[in-house]
């Protein structure tokens, strides 16, 4: 008797466990994001206006519609910051409805971060169980660097929370092949390159391959479902875009950080294949292959003394458990869904890592929030299967070894800031390896109470870096561009100049790692921020090169990371931070403020942004961020002062050129102000006023 053959139909896997799982399950959920939320939220008007540079922005778009949806810098729409505005557009709406302070900046990137936590748990939990969505929560919670970026202005909050959407809605299409799911993962990328352009597609390559390899519906499907994704994914990034290409250039602000007024070229130069050879035009000067400015490159650069205290505590477990989970997997189907997880957050995780590794132009320590969703992820599901095989000996001692490289390591990491927490680095330490040594036997032998205390201590043991350097991060203000989480030394300033945190110890108190100065908020002084006025030297230290548009402050000793985050007196804003501005600075721009479109004009965003700030109308930033953009050109300047819209020019500053090789307008500009027209000293600081002209 014979049997025809029949060829099986495309596996489809079983849906993951719908149930909410044990009672506990969801209360303990509800009770941790509460927790984070509250965390979070602690002492958050400690950073005062944080960067002054977004500050600027949100403030700029509470009072304008035009500037909102542009991304200006100031609210007569001169010219825009030097990304895409997206992440404006939520703080920018709760200082419309709440005021300009420090809570109604920051509070949007909190919520940021309590969402980040959320999405990871229902992408873990989905597939991995409940137990794996809180350990994933914990982890990306106690990750310095999101405490840090979550409590702060910058894109890179809603930049990670896009990313995990992402990953989130390609894990969910890859269940049963559903369009609507690659549909979102399309539209999330979208956005997120509306937040900080190509970033956002960093992680697109692993997860492309990974849905045309394993999505469990013919090839033909898969390909066209990708090419529906990257359309979705082009329109939600591409329309602003558009609308920006295409509107007249005297009709929108000029674009910040380009230097032909376009986004374009601020995408795919300045922005893009600028920060991975080094050639930015118009910045600060890139760290060039092998290093330099911005930190040394290589594969060690996520583990080194300036990154590693950010973001790399658990990052060789969760490389680990990577490798383990796909050994484990290795015999499953090709739609397998634990294997699609690990190759999901482990593509995006490798692939983000080495690009930071590796890219010469501008870096900095805080970019790496974007990876703390990642080492969650991976270290929650590593955790989860190889404790379900614990029977097996070699899951027992992979689980060991993790734990004991995972001390280890963070003994070293503890050992670069020996005088935070002495005691910790040992603690750690031995905890960490009895309780290794007590996986290997709890796990398969010991009884509920032994192998809970085992687990217990190994966790405990493992967070326990991290979780310092978090409440050090939780507890400290942050000012200025480069910001850094941890104690004092735990990770300096990633570009010229050194450090770049707030004090330990509370709001404004200790060592803060030259990150004073700044903008005061409305109804005082933000703590921890100090009265300097800013200044810029000419001859920068360490072989640097020239700042151009600066004055040498002779006798000061003051140094180039000083100098750049806004330190030392003579009226000039930092390139780094926001100027502080006196109270007679303040009366002064404020008196016939109605009667021009700028109050004043200043050389440098950060310069501008301090005196916007204060103030409360809208000051010119010539030159964008690194003033070296051109714009306004000096006749454009001309037409404006003869035209009335500009009282005051701010006098100092930074720009001109930039060691990028921007334009040198800023400095054409200062040259002629300063020849023609009078002199106003208020305290320490310089104007000149545009109506006025000498003689």
């Amino acid at each position: 008797m014979t049997t025809t053959a029949v060829a099986p139909p495309i596996p489809v896997p079983a849906p993951p466990e719908r149930a909410g799982g044990p009672r506990w399950a969801r209360p303990a959920l509800y009770g941790l994001l509460l927790a984070v939320g509250l965390a979070y939220f602690y002492n958050l008007s400690a950073s005062g206006y944080a960067n002054s540079f977004y500050s600027a922005a949100v403030q700029a778009g509470s009072q304008s519609w035009k500037a909102l949806f542009f991304g200006s810098l100031d609210s007569a729409n001169a010219i825009t910051v030097d990304k895409p505005p997206a992440a404006l557009w939520p703080m920018a709406l709760s200082v419309r409805l709440f005021g300009l302070t420090s809570w109604a900046i920051l509070a949007p990137q909190v919520l940021m971060g309590v969402a980040t936590a959320a999405v990871l748990n229902t992408a873990v939990r989905r597939r991995f169980g409940p137990v794996a969505g809180l350990i994933a929560v914990g982890v990306f919670a106690l990750t310095p660097v999101a405490a840090l970026m979550f409590r702060f202005n910058n894109p890179d909050a809603l930049l990670a929370l896009l990313m995990t959407v992402t990953v989130w809605c390609v894990l969910r299409a890859l269940e049963q092949g559903r369009t609507t799911w690659l549909l979102w993962a399309g539209a999330a990328v979208g956005l997120a390159f509306l937040t900080k352009t190509l970033q956002a597609f960093l992680i697109l390559p692993p997860l492309a391959v990974l849905y045309a390899v394993c999505a469990p519906v013919p090839v033909r499907r898969r390909l066209g479902q990708l090419a529906l994704s990257a359309l979705t994914m082009v329109v939600a990034g591409g329309w602003w875009v558009a609308i920006v290409e295409l509107m007249p250039a005297s009709s929108r602000p000029y674009v910040g950080g380009s230097q032909n007024n376009s986004f374009l070229e601020l995408t795919f130069g300045y922005n893009g294949l600028g920060r991975l050879n080094g050639e930015e035009t118009g910045s600060v000067g890139g760290g060039g292959r092998g290093g330099g400015g911005w930190g040394e490159t290589g594969v060690g650069r996520m583990f080194n003394s300036e990154v590693g205290g950010q973001i790399a505590w658990l990052l060789p477990a969760a490389l680990i458990l990577l490798v383990a989970g796909l050994w484990l997997t290795r015999k499953a189907g090709r739609t397998d869904s634990a294997r699609a997880a690990f190759l999901a957050w482990g593509g995006a995780l490798v692939m983000t890592a080495a690009v930071f590794s590796f890219m010469a132009g501008i870096f900095h320590q805080y970019y790496t929030v974007a990876l703390a969703p990642y080492i969650a992820a991976l270290v929650a599901m590593g955790v989860a299967v190889l404790w379900e095989e614990r029977a097996a000996w070699w899951p027992r001692a992979v689980l060991a070894g993790t734990v004991a490289t995972t001390v280890i390591w963070a003994y070293v990491l503890l050992g670069r800031t020996p005088e935070y927490l002495p005691w910790l680095r040992w603690t750690v330490l031995v905890g960490g390896l009895v309780g290794a040594a007590g996986l290997l036997v709890a796990g398969r032998f010991g009884g509920r109470g032994l192998v809970l205390a085992v687990v217990g201590l190994s966790f405990a043991a493992s967070l326990a870096g991290p979780a310092a350097y978090t409440l050090n991060t939780l507890n400290s203000g942050h000012q200025g561009s480069i910001v850094t989480a941890g104690p004092s030394g735990g990770g300096g300033m990633g570009g010229p100049g050194g450090g770049g945190r707030g004090g330990p110890g509370g709001p404004g108190g200790g060592d803060d790692g030259g990150q004073r100065g700044g903008t005061q908020p409305p109804g005082g002084q933000a703590p921890g921020q100090g009265q300097a006025q800013g200044g810029q030297p000419n001859n920068v230290p360490g072989g640097m090169p020239t700042m151009p548009g600066g004055v040498t402050r002779e006798g000061t000793g003051t140094g180039f990371g000083e100098a750049m985050r806004g330190g030392g007196g003579g009226g000039m804003g930092g390139l780094l931070n926001g100027t502080s501005v006196s109270a007679e600075a303040k009366a002064l721009l404020e008196k016939d403020a109605d009667a021009y479109t700028w109050t004043a004009a200043a050389v440098g965003a950060q310069n501008a942004a301090g005196y916007q700030l204060a103030a409360g109308d809208p000051v010119m930033a010539i030159g964008g961020f690194n003033g070296s953009d051109p714009s306004p050109t000096l006749a454009q300047f001309k037409k404006y002062v003869a035209e009335g819209k500009i009282h005051y020019f701010v006098s100092g500053g930074t720009g001109g050129g930039g060691m990028g090789g921007g334009n040198q307008t800023s400095s054409q500009i200062s040259s002629w102000v300063t020849e023609n027209f009078t002199e106003v000293t208020v305290g320490s600081a310089t104007f000149h006023d545009l109506t006025q002209p000498v003689g």
